[in-house]
């Protein structure tokens, strides 16, 4: 296979958009060519009650309909997080909606949750021959008012339950109309209320517990974290994943692109992510699992996340600019030592 530095300047010299689906389609089609990186570098991670080779997972959004599962698990990683996945298939937002901002080693998306619904995710996940920790994370579609939300996270919790080894329920997406809305305190309750119940529902049905992690928006303040921290406990939620993407231009004002709507990512991100981990470990006191992501681009920064309180971590923009040898380094920084 050719080495990654060889192949980024290619990638780069494309729209971004058309970048990422031609990798995803390479990853799809060449899945049984590609060499396999071993993921046991370490003795097993026990978080959420379920056992990870390693520390280090694919976030969701590079392959939102579980269309490359075999491919990316030859990279080495300890478990994959596909989606964000809808009831229904939708296009997401106008395009262009993805853009670098190489000098930054950061992107920009306003994607709005393009997906080609739960049902074609689904039979995507029984045509792989991937059988190692895989998260499926769930939103709504954009039609949907936010007053029936839960309707789209129930519907599809219910569908993915039987083949997910956790489900993610995405509220901290920046480009779905009013969709941070649920992170507000009476709306965050009634919604995992009626997660947690269907939750329960569901495991009686299976014969087997399907952990629940709620992924949040790194933009918020320490009252909403302190909240966001009650509410997790308060419902027995599972874990939390931080962050999503921030608004927050700050980091990479004056750089072209850095005025495009919709979520930041990549390494200005890091410092701002890390910032709610730290926060979210303090206020949970190891009462559930933290998996951290955002702004990861070496081994160091994967380090860090572990040392503010997170238990795992994944990766995304990161993989766009080092490549797979970021998977790699992360497991090596993030290793359990022996005892």
């Amino acid at each position: 296979m050719l080495p990654y530095s060889l192949i980024r300047p290619l990638l780069f010299g494309l729209d971004a958009e058309t970048a990422h689906d031609l990798t995803i389609a390479g990853l799809q089609r060449f899945a049984c060519l590609l060499p396999r990186t071993p993921n046991t570098m370490q003795k097993p991670v026990r978080v959420m009650g379920l056992d990870f080779p390693n520390r280090v997972g694919l976030a969701a959004g590079l392959d939102k309909n579980g269309e490359a599962i075999d491919g990316l698990a030859k990279l080495g990683f300890g478990f994959l997080e596909i989606g964000t996945v809808t009831p229904r298939p939708q296009p997401g937002n106008p395009k262009p909606r993805l853009f670098r901002l190489p000098e930054r080693e950061a992107l920009i998306n306003r994607m709005g949750f393009n997906n080609h619904g739960v049902a074609t995710l689904l039979a995507n996940v029984r045509a792989a021959k991937y059988r190692g920790m895989l998260g499926i994370n769930i939103g709504k579609n954009a039609d949907t008012p936010i007053e029936r939300a839960a309707e789209d996270y129930l519907a599809c919790l219910d569908q993915v339950y039987p083949l997910a080894s956790y489900v993610t329920v995405n509220i901290s997406s920046p480009n779905t109309r009013n969709l941070r809305q649920l992170q507000g305190d009476a709306e965050l309750d009634a919604l995992l209320g009626a997660l947690k119940s269907r939750q329960g529902e569901l495991a009686e049905k299976h014969g087997r517990y399907v952990p629940l992690a709620l992924k949040i928006a790194p933009d918020l303040d320490a009252d909403q974290i302190a909240g966001i921290a009650a509410a997790l406990r308060r419902h027995r939620i599972d874990a939390v994943i931080a962050t999503n993407t921030t608004l927050d231009r700050a980091a990479v004002a004056g750089s072209p692109h850095a005025q495009e709507t919709g979520g930041l990512s990549g390494a200005p991100l890091f410092e701002q992510s890390t910032a709610v981990v730290a926060a979210l470990a303090r206020a949970l006191a190891n009462e559930l699992p933290i998996i951290a992501v955002g702004g990861i681009v070496d081994g160091a920064k994967a380090q860090a996340k572990l040392a503010a309180g997170a238990q795992l971590v994944q990766l995304y923009s990161g993989l766009i600019y080092r490549g797979p040898e970021l998977v790699r380094e992360c497991i090596m920084a993030t290793r359990d030592k022996a005892a």
